[in-house]
């Protein structure tokens, strides 16, 4: 008996026969002969003798069986056709898209961080700061413009001096997040 990469409940991909390129769920798996059951794939025609008055007759149609190297897992995250990579999380054994990293079994909810999107929270992180401190600079503004219109006391003196001193070091943070930011995706 062969290890299978396939279990029924997938949806696979028909790579050869008369049926390649239809996407369809796995019906039976048959790991003896290695066959699987597609629903929707490779249908036959079967004609049905009437056995007794009761029963009827007729041309039936129902799936047939397709060698299992003829169909290609399809993931579910990704929606592409897909080799199963096994992989391991802890003491739990289960089978991932070798293309994203995401798990093909329904009770691993465990998704590998690919490469790119690692890139793009890199990315993202920067740019989250750099928003950050546009809006504290835009808040300073506002608490300036607030001092400014009250009468002048020391008190609103020296919380304008702070306010631009923020509103500098916030300014110098910001540009130095998007330089960052920008020397990152080149």
């Amino acid at each position: 008996m062969a290890n299978l990469h396939v279990k029924s409940g997938d949806t696979v991909l028909v790579l050869a026969g008369k049926d390649r390129g239809k996407i369809g769920k796995i019906i039976k798996v048959n790991p003896s002969d290695e066959t699987v059951v597609v629903e929707g794939v490779n249908m036959i025609i079967k004609h049905k003798k009437a056995r007794s008055a009761q029963e009827k007759g007729g041309i039936v149609k129902k799936e047939g069986k397709i060698q299992i190297s003829n169909v290609q897992i399809v993931c579910s995250a990704c929606k592409k056709a897909t080799r199963v990579k096994n992989d391991v999380s802890g003491a739990k054994k289960f089978r991932a898209c070798k293309k994203c990293g995401a798990s093909l079994d329904k009770d691993v909810a465990f998704k590998k961080q690919t490469k790119k999107a690692s890139k793009e929270e890199a990315v993202k992180q920067p740019k989250e700061k750099a928003v950050k401190a546009d809006k504290a600079v835009k808040a300073d503004k506002v608490e300036t413009k607030k001092a400014s219109s009250k009468p002048a006391t020391k008190t609103t003196a020296t919380k304008s001096t702070k306010a631009t001193t923020t509103k500098a070091a916030a300014t110098k943070t910001a540009t130095s997040t998007r330089t960052r930011a920008k020397v990152g995706e080149k």
